[in-house]
């Protein structure tokens, strides 16, 4: 069976939470939230699935249960959760922005505010989810930093940013200076597309691999258990 491109973000978004232990993961988005429950019923069985108030629940939102805010609390603030967020900005460090486009004082465009992004990125692991490569996402510097990159977060004892997935591909920053790198191409796309679909130059090591190919139990939880209507499809065309 042939993956779509859909399919190979969710496989890239799922790894971000391979062997993860008992955490608590936070996908925000479709495509994470299908790869976050696909890591459970596969890699990551420990892995705690929450309704985003105050329940945990099983891959297919069932109940399993309680999580009361001073817990939910305790995750947060101990490195125990794994976000997976979205940026409207980020930049070669790993700043998020959700907030404003243009000066802060006076913006172009009004976003969704700063909302919980510090304290997420400074106090617990932070990847990102893009299902839009484009040099408006991919930015030199961010207009507001949210989400805390590696160039703010000196001292801050759980700050790491794991990886950020495109519909191009899988970045990690795993450099020197923890600047982005092209980690892995999704099958079809090419270094030269994504360096054009960035704002800045990323690291881009000498061989790139592709994306990992999902098993064909992989492909057949998305497609009849995880995303049976195929929404995916909707958020990343094939």
């Amino acid at each position: 069976m042939t993956a779509t491109r859909s399919e190979y973000c969710v496989i890239a978004c799922a790894e971000a939470w391979r062997d993860a232990g008992e955490i608590l993961a936070s996908p925000m988005g479709l495509i994470p939230s299908i790869g976050a429950r696909l890591a459970r019923l596969t890699f990551s069985p420990d892995l705690l699935l929450t309704d985003g108030e105050a329940l945990l629940v099983r891959p297919d939102g069932t109940p399993e249960g309680w999580l009361p805010y001073r817990r939910h609390l305790a995750l947060v603030t101990g490195g125990r959760r794994h976000v997976m967020m979205g940026a409207s900005q980020i930049d070669r460090y790993g700043n998020q922005n959700i907030s404003c486009i243009g000066d802060w004082a006076r913006p172009k465009r009004q976003l969704l505010g700063v909302r919980g992004a510090p304290v997420n990125t400074l106090n617990n692991p932070t990847s990102y989810w893009v299902p839009r490569h484009s040099r408006r996402v991919f930015v030199e510097k961010v207009d507001l930093v949210c989400g805390v990159g590696y160039d703010h977060a000196a001292g801050a004892r759980f700050h790491r940013i794991p990886r950020v997935v495109s519909d191009l591909g899988v970045f990690d920053f795993d450099t020197p200076d923890r600047s982005m790198r092209l980690a892995s191409l999704h099958p079809g796309v090419t270094v030269e597309q994504v360096r054009e679909a960035t704002g800045f130059a990323p690291t881009v090591p000498d061989e790139v691999p592709y994306t990992r190919e999902p098993t064909a139990r992989e492909l057949e939880l998305i497609r009849e258990v995880l995303d049976p209507a195929c929404a995916r499809a909707r958020e990343v065309a094939s």
